[in-house]
């Protein structure tokens, strides 16, 4: 029997052999084993490690001087790519950082800045040898070039980049940097992707302020058919403000001292920018059917919005946004000027005057009376007004005449004691009277605030009056209109916080007369300097 001596291969080979037949994919895995005949486990090659540096910026180095030193300049920035690993590649982003400086407005008669870049090359010798005067052209196609027009020529000569700096005539805002109209980021980076929100700050969400929507309903009955009526007053620190009317009546703005700035004493501003409280108003009009205010604010003293009715009021739609601590100074729940006192039970307002979708106007019920801050059990008694222990003359209530005692009420008239209650009280205002309730010995009077002339303190839409006698003086009827001038009246223990309408205040019936003799008030007792106490009358 023949013998075979065929030669086995070696277990080196044989494993070579079948690697070799073995997909790729197995012996680049390291989940992947192959076990032999022979035994033992083949791992797979180890792969070359990786550095696990990548290449980053430095730190950013100073600004460069500013272009220019008034107007709206450019200054300049530059960082170096730090490079740990030749295989990531360059660092993302740009090396150089641009951002807009030196804002403030240069001085009256001032050249601008285009038109000083072309007028340095007055005089000089540029075509065949001819030299001109030369003038800002602005029909080239690149804004960022300049473009400067010969002066009695027909043609303009391209003198190559603007200088970094120079406003775009484009696009509002931006300015030429390297040849490229870019517009600056409220964090005044040009070029930047930041903007402000609606509270004024950069980059954010609207989460410090809230937004005030409302519109405005009422007809012209209490102005007549021609006059003014206060649509709202819109407070100081306010943002993003936008009114718009459809209608052929007219708006009108009154800063915080009740001056006219738009549309005001029957005449009709042209549209435009208009400088009020510290902001841009921009003022648009169509012919006879739209107009609007749009303000960015914020704005340093309150805004009165007037209407000036020629027609029908179809609603006149107004919003603003305000920090969070003074939306809920002006809308929150109550007004700590209205005070129930011993009775919270008033009639209901008339709901034809403001649809607003936050409340500004409080709800009529509240069944739980308030004493010192803190509810408590209704007494068996009514407690009569608790007095001053201060003997200062103006923090004493003042006592007037009771029923049985009535004589005849004091009139208090005529242009001295208008002009001088308007410089010493707390509150000057125009409102409706809503109802009248007699409580002990004090008649409270509920009224709608409809607009305010002159106020040391803030007042809502609703608000109580409180006459310290039940003797109807002075006389005020439920549904007329009228001028008051009265005082806050704190006690020491300051458990109270109202308004209060003496006998001897100022109290006139609201008539366009009326209107026009307080508005020139305002400058007079301003010029007087701080306002005198006011003395008991």
């Amino acid at each position: 029997m023949p013998l075979n001596f065929t030669r086995r291969p070696p277990p080196r080979l044989a494993v070579a052999v079948v690697a070799l037949l073995l997909p790729p994919l197995c012996l680049m895995s390291p989940r992947c084993s192959w076990v032999p005949p022979g035994g033992g486990v083949v791992q797979p090659a180890r792969t070359r490690r990786q550095l696990p540096y990548e290449n980053d910026w430095g730190t950013w180095g100073g600004w460069s001087t500013c272009s220019r030193t008034c107007g709206g300049g450019a200054s300049m920035r530059t960082r170096v790519c730090i490079t740990r690993n030749l295989v990531a590649g360059p660092c993302p982003g740009d090396t150089r950082q641009y951002k807009i400086c030196s804002t403030q407005e240069c001085p009256t008669g001032s050249l601008e800045f285009r038109e000083l870049q072309c007028a340095a090359f007055n005089d000089r010798p540029l075509v065949a040898g001819n030299s001109y005067k030369w003038t800002t052209f602005h029909g080239a196609s690149n804004p960022c070039e300049l473009s400067c027009l010969a002066l009695g020529q027909n043609f303009y000569y391209n003198f190559g980049r603007v200088l970094d700096g120079t406003s775009c005539d484009t696009e509002p805002g931006a300015v030429c940097v390297n040849g490229r109209c870019l517009r600056p980021g409220c964090d005044l980076i040009l070029g930047s992707s930041q903007r402000e929100d609606a509270c004024m700050v950069c980059g954010g969400q609207n989460t410090t302020c809230l937004r005030h929507r409302s519109v405005y309903r009422s007809g012209h009955q209490g102005a007549g058919l021609f006059g003014y009526n206060e649509v709202a007053m819109i407070p100081a620190g306010a943002t993003r403000i936008r009114v718009n009317d459809n209608s052929k009546n007219y708006l009108a703005l009154q800063n915080g001292r009740s001056q006219f700035i738009i549309n005001g004493d029957w005449k009709i501003s042209i549209p435009g920018a208009y400088s009020i409280a510290g902001t841009k108003v921009l003022y648009r009009r169509s012919t006879d059917t739209w107009e609007s205010f749009e303000a960015p604010g914020p704005t340093r003293e309150d805004l009165h919005v007037m209407v000036l009715f020629t027609d029908t009021n179809p609603g006149i739609e107004y919003e603003y946004w305000l920090p969070r601590d003074r939306y809920a100074l002006y809308h929150g729940e109550r007004s700590p000027l209205r005070q129930p006192y011993h009775s919270a039970t008033f009639p209901p307002v008339s709901t034809t005057t403001t649809v607003t979708t936050t409340t500004t106007t409080r709800p009529p019920p509240v069944t739980t009376p308030v004493w010192g801050g803190w509810p408590a059990q209704r007494p068996q008694q009514q407690p009569l007004p608790r007095l001053e222990r201060d003997e200062s003359h103006r923090n004493l209530l003042p006592q007037g005449p009771q029923f049985g005692r009535c004589g005849r009420c004091r009139r208090v008239r005529g242009r001295g004691e208008r002009q001088r209650q308007y410089c010493q009280k707390d509150f000057v205002f125009r409102a409706k009277v809503l109802g009248k309730l007699y409580l002990g010995e004090e008649t409270r009077y509920d009224v709608h605030v409809i607009h305010t002339y002159r106020n040391r303190f803030r007042l809502e839409r609703r608000e109580f009056l409180w006459v310290p006698n039940t003797c109807d003086c002075p006389l005020m009827e439920e549904g007329r209109q009228y001028v008051l001038m009265a005082r806050r009246h704190v006690n020491y223990e300051r458990t109270l916080n109202r308004i209060l309408l003496e006998e001897a205040s100022y109290v006139q019936p609201y008539r366009p007369r009326e209107d026009r003799l307080l508005r020139p008030l305002e400058e007079i007792c301003s010029n007087h300097g701080p306002r005198l106490p006011s003395t008991r009358s």
